[in-house]
C-alpha cells in the first residue's frame, strides 16, 4: 500500500496496524481449540473486560452490525421498540438487520448535532406508553455520534438515568468509541457512563476485523445466554483466537488510545486548513471527522484525488 491510495472516506479503509498484524502471527502458531475456549481469548477476554469495570462480560464478534445487532437483541425483541437517532448507523446503514433480525422496532429522533436529548427521549417513551405500540425497552446511543460529536459525561449520564429509571436498557454503538474517549481525555469507562451494553470498536482503528461487545456490571449477572445468543445472531466465530490475538494487543500496547490520537490529530490539521480557507464545518469536530459543505464540482474535483463520501444533506464527509 502506498501513500497514493490513501483518502477521506472512512477509516475503516486504513491498513491494519503493524503490531496488531504481528499478534495475529504470533496466534497463528499450532492449534487451538476453537469457539473461543482458547487461551489467548480467555487472556483478551479479561483484559478488555478490566477497561470497563470488574464484572463485565466480553464476547468477541466478528463485525460491527453483528455487535449491535447481538447486543440490542439480548434486551429487545417482537413488541419493543429501541430509540435511537435518525442518523444512527443502526438506523441508516445497516440494511434493516436489527429490526429484522431481533424483531423490536426502531424509533428515530430528530436531531440538531447527532446527539439525543433527554427530554425528547422521555417525549417519546411517555408517547409510545399504550399497548398500540411497541413498548420502549433500549436506548441506542452513539458515542461518538455519527456526525463526529460526543456526548459528554454530564449528557450520558442524564440519558442513563432517564432509561433506567423507565425500565430501558443502554446499548452504545461504540464503532469509533476510542476517538471518543481521547477527545474527552477520559478512560473507556468513563466514556460509556452507566450503560448496559457496549460494542466496542477495533476494526475502524487499526484491526483487521473483529470487535468486543460488553456487557456491563451493573447488568451481568442478570444476562440472557450470551453465549447462545452469539451463536444464533451468527457472530460465533470457530478461530476466536484471531479476533482475541487483536484485541489482547490492542489493549495492552495501549494501541486503542495511540491509534485514535493520530486519527483525532489528523483530523484536527484538516480543520485548521479548511478554517484557513474560510470553509465552515457543519458540526463540531471533536473525534475524527469533519464535515463540510462545498461545490459539487469542487467536490467532484477533489474526489478523483482522494476518494470521499457525500453525506446527507448535501456535505461531504473527510474521515482521518
Amino acid at each position: 500500500m502506498n501513500e497514493e491510495t490513501r483518502w477521506f472516506a472512512s477509516d475503516n479503509n486504513a491498513a491494519t496496524h503493524p503490531r496488531i498484524m504481528e499478534a495475529l502471527a504470533r496466534a497463528n502458531v499450532g492449534h487451538a481449540i476453537g469457539y473461543g475456549d482458547d487461551p489467548i481469548t480467555a487472556r483478551a477476554e479479561k483484559t478488555v473486560g478490566a477497561l470497563f469495570g470488574d464484572g463485565s462480560v466480553v464476547r468477541f464478534v466478528l463485525n460491527g452490525t453483528g455487535a449491535n445487532v447481538y447486543a440490542i437483541g439480548c434486551f429487545a425483541g417482537q413488541g419493543d421498540a429501541v430509540i435511537c437517532t435518525e442518523c444512527a448507523h443502526i438506523l441508516v446503514d445497516e440494511t434493516g438487520a436489527p429490526e429484522a433480525v431481533t424483531g423490536a422496532q426502531l424509533v428515530p429522533i430528530h436531531t440538531a448535532n447527532g446527539k439525543l436529548a433527554a427530554h425528547d427521549v422521555l417525549e417519546v417513551i411517555e408517547t409510545y406508553g399504550d399497548t398500540h405500540k411497541p413498548k420502549p425497552t433500549v436506548l441506542s446511543l452513539s458515542q461518538p455520534t455519527e456526525l463526529g460529536t460526543i456526548y459528554s459525561i454530564a449528557e450520558l449520564k442524564e440519558l442513563c438515568d432517564l432509561a433506567h429509571a423507565h425500565g430501558l436498557f443502554v446499548h452504545i454503538d461504540g464503532a469509533r468509541l476510542s476517538n471518543a474517549a481521547v477527545g474527552l481525555d477520559v478512560d473507556l469507562k468513563a466514556i460509556v457512563g452507566d450503560s448496559d451494553a457496549v460494542c466496542f470498536g477495533g476494526t475502524k482503528n487499526g484491526l483487521m476485523f473483529g470487535e468486543a461487545v460488553v456487557f456491563m456490571p451493573r447488568v451481568a449477572k442478570a444476562l440472557p445466554d450470551t453465549a447462545r445468543l452469539r451463536k444464533t445472531r451468527l457472530q460465533l466465530a470457530s478461530k476466536m483466537r484471531y479476533i482475541a490475538a487483536q484485541f489482547e494487543a490492542y489493549v495492552n500496547e495501549n494501541l486503542w488510545r495511540e491509534n485514535a490520537a493520530a486519527a483525532n490529530a489528523s483530523a484536527r490539521r484538516l480543520v485548521e486548513g479548511l478554517e484557513k480557507l474560510d470553509i465552515r464545518l457543519e458540526y463540531p469536530p471533536q473525534t475524527n471527522a469533519a464535515f463540510v459543505r462545498i461545490p459539487h464540482p469542487v467536490a467532484e474535483e477533489l474526489r478523483v484525488k482522494r476518494f470521499f463520501y457525500d453525506w446527507e444533506g448535501g456535505i461531504v464527509r473527510w474521515m482521518a
